[in-house]
């Protein structure tokens, strides 16, 4: 097990507000009550990242399988939840606004846990010293992003950390060196203030500094909704206004609403829980079938009743 894995209540938290920090988007988990028996105490915690690492600890192998998928969910749609998880008799009346989840643990045990998205603000770079970038980075701001100001002379390798969407409007002022920076960063968006005729040099010359075509057409140029002749003002509204609308559609890498892709399920034939259909989920091959569990011993009583028919290797 890593370190990151054993981590307990404290240092949960510390471990998430790195990931905060990092521009990583997860989930928080922390039981608020428990029936025991249960291995998960009141007040432990656990973070859920979007690849389904679970760092901390809520429960046994029962909740979290249950807690990875409400985890993608919340994530997804960027709303909090209260779970209750434990057999169908032990929840009562299920308050309004609660989910409530039938496991069939082994322990018997139940568990409430309240899961919560932690979607960083969006990390903007502008670079330049124009006065539409000066508008770009206060509008940004005021949309609560995160959003910063660069002059294209201060620029390093170590400015596009993290994965930020960079905007570059430095109307011409050394554009070039500022791309080759950003490119080899491979940050989350690129786009260009300028016209077709100069998006079309700046790739002619990154081509001939050995930057890939797939490098080339990931750079915007021009940036920005158009809006036809405008002011300054009006092209950082545009700059702006595009990239809340890729936001919006899952475009942009990194942002709250960039889904992970649909994970293959199954229902596990012994408690009937719903479990991911992968390695992870204690897989057995029974004929031309596989099996998925939630944990080892579904996995053992369900060999037991199948006994002689068994004829396929578990996997």
């Amino acid at each position: 097990m890593s370190d990151s894995l054993a981590l307990d209540g404290w240092g949960v938290l510390q471990h998430a507000v790195e990931l905060e920090q990092r521009g990583e988007e997860f989930v928080l988990a922390t039981v608020v009550w428990r029936e025991g028996p249960s291995s998960g105490q009141q007040g432990s915690r656990a973070i859920v990242t979007r690849d389904g690492e679970v760092i901390g600890w809520i429960g046994g192998a029962c909740a979290e399988p249950v807690l990875i998928r409400e985890a993608h969910q919340a994530l997804d749609e960027g709303q909090s939840r209260l779970l209750a998880l434990g057999t169908s008799d032990q929840f009562g009346e299920v308050p309004q606004g609660v989910t409530a989840i039938a496991i069939s643990c082994q322990s018997e045990g139940a568990l409430q846990i309240f899961i919560e998205p932690v979607i960083p603000a969006v990390r903007l770079l502008v670079v330049g010293r124009s006065p539409m970038a000066h508008t770009l980075c206060r509008l940004a701001q005021a949309l609560d992003w995160n959003a910063e100001l660069v002059d294209g002379l201060d620029i390093s390798a170590e400015t596009f950390e993290h994965n930020p969407i960079v905007i570059v409007a430095t109307q011409g002022h050394g554009d070039e060196e500022v791309l080759e920076h950003a490119l080899r960063a491979a940050p989350t968006y690129i786009g260009v203030v300028g016209s077709v005729r100069r998006g079309e040099a700046l790739r002619g010359y990154l081509a001939g500094h050995g930057f890939a075509a797939d490098a080339l057409e990931s750079i915007r140029v021009p940036v920005g909704l158009d809006l036809g002749a405008t002011s300054h003002r009006e092209v950082a509204v545009a700059v702006l206004a595009e990239l809340v609308q890729l936001r919006a559609a899952g475009k942009l890498r990194g942002t709250h609403t960039a889904q992970k892709a649909p994970t293959a399920e199954a229902i596990d034939p012994i408690c009937g829980m719903t479990v991911t259909a992968d390695s992870k989920s204690h897989p057995l091959v029974v004929g031309d079938d596989t099996y998925y569990f939630c944990a080892v011993g579904c996995r053992v009583q369900f060999e037991r009743q199948v006994g002689s028919r068994l004829t396929g290797d578990a996997t």
